[in-house]
């Protein structure tokens, strides 16, 4: 028995088939696809990162 597996396309919330046959998993079009990497490529997403930097050490010596 093979079973559809099916998600919501994260750009638009269509059913997206996330098998081999959905060349642009997991969306649902090659638009939606697209429309997200172009977000990316603005700067509209971003990954938090901690910019601080690690307090110095015990005896002094930078830590590396």
């Amino acid at each position: 028995m093979n079973v559809e597996k099916k998600a919501p396309c994260p750009r638009c919330g269509q059913p997206a088939r996330l098998d081999e046959s959905n060349p642009w998993r997991p969306f649902c079009c090659r638009r939606c696809k697209l429309i997200d990497l172009g977000d990316w490529v603005a700067g509209r997403y971003g990954i938090p990162a901690d910019d601080r930097e690690p307090p110095p050490a015990a005896d002094g010596e930078s830590r590396q």
